[in-house]
């Protein structure tokens, strides 16, 4: 089977399986977005979505987060990790929209990227999901089921976006990004099938026998 085949195998098995795909992270708006993909690095989605209620109760806003101390924030999101670096983070970027964007959230992902704790990912994650703006956001699930599948032989998650954006139309790609998000936690998880088990893994690669080791960006 030819990688154009198992495109075709892979969007008809995802496709069936998930005809919508909700965003995972409760959200209201941009900013509010931007908030739980931050703090969704090296965290839970569900944990995220216990924290930010609480957040959101006392300042869901730039002008309220400001309103808030550095320690205050902290507290809150301490749950999903990497506190210091987060609430630093958030407290910092909400300075900057209201000093540079009236308060709102850039579509432009260049600019997203320019605020504090914001990388690619999260830029394409908000750009895609809060503004409609065509983006293939690339995590650590997308880039393992990427090789398993042979969509990739990228060794790191940019590489792995680029050839994801060369294999299926612009129009599909937030959905298809989040129909791989939702088959690598479910079918093909990264201590599990190992590119042996899951449906589309034997479909891409019925004569697999051993277990593929992906190349961890």
């Amino acid at each position: 089977m030819n990688k154009s085949q198992r495109i075709k195998v892979i969007s008809n098995i995802l496709n069936k399986q998930y005809k919508t795909t909700p965003v995972p992270l409760n959200h209201k708006d941009p900013f509010t977005l931007l908030i739980a993909v931050l703090l969704s690095a090296q965290c839970t989605d569900e944990r995220v979505n216990k924290v930010t209620p609480i957040l959101f109760s006392k300042a869901d806003t730039p002008k309220k987060i400001i309103n808030l101390s550095e320690k205050e924030i902290y507290k809150i999101i301490k749950p999903c990790g990497l506190g210091p670096q987060k609430s630093k983070a958030i407290l910092g970027l909400s300075k900057i929209l209201i000093r540079n964007y009236k308060g709102r959230v850039p579509k432009d992902l260049e600019k997203l990227e320019e605020l504090p704790g914001v990388g690619h990912k999260t830029a394409s994650v908000v750009s895609n999901q809060a503004f409609g703006i065509p983006a293939f956001p690339v995590d650590t699930h997308i880039h393992r089921l990427s090789q398993r599948w042979g969509l990739t032989k990228g060794k790191n998650v940019l590489q792995t976006e680029k050839d994801l954006k060369n294999s299926f139309p612009e129009a599909k790609w937030g959905k298809l990004h989040l129909q791989m998000i939702y088959w690598g936690r479910q079918f093909c998880t990264a201590r599990s099938c190992w590119g042996l088990e899951c449906k589309i893994c034997k479909s891409c690669y019925p004569k697999r026998k051993k277990r593929f080791i992906h190349k961890k960006p």
